[in-house]
Formats: C-alpha cells, sequence, structure tokens
C-alpha cells in the first residue's frame, strides 16, 4: 500500500510538471505569435515586404476586410508604403489563441490610427489567423480581416422634423410597428418584442445603437410625404409601408 501510494504521488507529480511545462509552452507560443503579429502591423504602413516576406507562409491564403482573396506573391506586391500626407500605425487591442499541437489559430483586433492629412480616423479591425509550426519556426497560413463596424455620430433633428415619422408602419397585414418621437430619437413598439431607439445620422435616415450593419431609411413621395422607410441591413432592404 505504501509503495503504491508513492507511486500514486509520483505520478501526480509528473502530471503537474508535464500541465505546468505545456502551459508554459503555449505561453511561449503565445508571446512568439503576438509578437509576430505585431511586427507584420507594424511593417503595413511604411509597406516593409521583408517582414511579411519571413512570417508568411508559402502557401498562404489572406483574404482582406474587402474580400479580396490573395496569396503570399500577391500579398508582397500589394503591399505598398503608404502615399505622402498620410500616417498610420496598428497596434494589437486584444490577443488570443488557441493551441493544438503545431497548428495555432489566433484571433485579435487592432486599433488603426489614420492621419489623413491633417484628420485623424480611428478605425478597428478583427483578424482570425491560422498558423503552422514548420521547420523553420511558426509561420502564417491563412488569415482573413473584417472592418469592425461602430456607430456612426448622431445628429440633433428639431422637434417638428424628428416628430414627422411618427405614425404606425406595416410590414403584412398581421406585422406592424408604431413610431413615436422621444428626445432626440424614435422609439419603436412592436407587439411581442422589445422596443427599439434609433438616432438620426442625418435627415430620413436613422441607426440603432448597437447595430451599425443597419439602417432606417424613410421613404417619400413626388410630394415629399413620408411613405414608409426601409430596414437597410448593408445593401439588402425590407420595405415597410406606412399606414393612413
Amino acid at each position: 500500500m505504501k509503495r503504491s501510494a508513492l507511486m500514486l504521488a509520483a505520478c501526480v507529480a509528473c502530471s503537474l510538471t508535464q500541465c505546468s511545462s505545456a502551459a508554459e509552452s503555449a505561453a511561449a507560443t503565445e508571446q512568439v505569435l503576438r509578437d509576430a503579429t505585431q511586427q507584420l502591423l507594424d511593417a503595413i504602413a511604411p509597406g516593409d515586404v521583408a517582414v511579411w516576406e519571413r512570417w508568411l507562409d508559402p502557401a498562404v491564403l489572406y483574404v482582406d476586410e474587402n474580400d479580396v482573396v490573395r496569396g503570399k506573391a500577391e500579398m508582397l506586391k500589394e503591399l505598398q508604403p503608404l502615399p505622402k500626407g498620410l500616417v498610420g500605425h496598428l497596434k494589437i487591442a486584444e490577443f488570443r489563441m488557441s493551441l493544438a499541437g503545431d497548428t495555432a489559430v489566433v484571433t485579435h483586433e487592432d486599433d488603426e490610427t489614420l492621419d489623413y492629412f491633417g484628420q485623424v480616423l480611428l478605425s478597428r479591425f478583427r483578424n482570425t489567423d491560422t498558423w503552422h509550426r514548420t521547420p523553420v519556426g511558426w509561420r502564417l497560413l491563412g488569415s482573413q480581416v473584417l472592418a469592425v463596424h461602430q456607430d456612426p455620430p448622431a445628429v440633433t433633428l428639431d422637434a417638428a422634423t424628428l416628430c414627422t415619422y411618427a405614425g404606425r408602419y406595416v410590414l403584412t397585414t398581421e406585422i406592424s410597428a408604431t413610431a413615436r418621437c422621444e428626445g432626440n430619437g424614435l422609439v419603436f413598439e412592436r407587439a411581442g418584442r422589445p422596443n427599439r431607439t434609433f438616432m438620426p445620422e442625418l435627415k430620413d435616415q436613422f441607426f440603432e445603437p448597437g447595430q451599425p450593419r443597419s439602417r432606417r431609411q424613410f421613404q417619400r413621395d413626388a410630394n415629399g410625404a413620408i411613405t414608409g422607410f426601409v430596414d437597410r441591413r448593408e445593401e439588402r432592404d425590407i420595405v415597410w409601408k406606412r399606414a393612413p
């Protein structure tokens, strides 16, 4: 019994050591990939091809935020310094890694600051990268970039203008919503659904805070009277008609 207990203790100690070693290895890998990722980001503005040449796998597939797919040669050809008058940099804001053997999947959000001829633009991007370990070290095998949408700035409409949008709107004979002006926005009420508040982006165009991919675009007839609105999710419209 005593010997069995000693053997069990030894196995547990060994297991703990292995777990600790694996954790340290994962942490070290994450730091390597984070450093490599920041190097790649730093190399974009100056068009530093050598950095991207080093880290890209020959078989890499890179999908940018405009849905363009490129291989390594195309990526390196595309990489050019920012034009005169533009100054920008990208910095990792959030970084997470999942490691499985010689493959690591990384997702990171990056903050971009771009001085565009004296005007500062702030943007954010979400990257999901696949790295694999090769005989010469970690190399980027796949990447997909998404632009992180943000709410637009709201404008203030005078009360009389804002309240012209109030009324009842119908999608079908069974589905309708009522809009009322409240504060600086429109509150839409629909049976069985939570109320939704929309803020004016400009006249006839409203957005819902926290839902930057969609807009509520009001429609008018030839005389300027509001006839309804479209729920526009990027380029796709769902039409609602104003009830008499």
